[in-house]
């Protein structure tokens, strides 16, 4: 569920802000302005990405078959960090 909430503590120069994005993870940061914090919260919701088990796994296999078609074309030459 998307949320967020802005807050300026007494006595302090900046606003904090924290979004929630629709996967549920939260993002916080400070501004000097509201329409800071009203920007960023937009931001982080167009660029939202989705880190659940799924996508994770999902990412892992893509790597593994990099690395496997990488080998087979001979790419890596078993260096520690696999770099030329």
């Amino acid at each position: 569920m998307r949320k967020y909430n802005i807050h300026k503590y007494p006595n302090n120069t900046h606003y904090i802000v924290t979004v929630t994005d629709s996967y549920g993870q939260e993002h916080r940061s400070f501004f000097r302005t509201t329409e800071e914090c009203d920007k960023y919260v937009y931001e982080v919701w167009e660029n939202e990405v989705d880190n659940s088990d799924e996508a994770m796994e999902s990412l892992a296999n893509a790597i593994f078959g990099c690395v496997k078609l990488d080998k087979k074309l001979g790419l890596l030459k078993e260096n520690r960090d696999n770099l030329d």
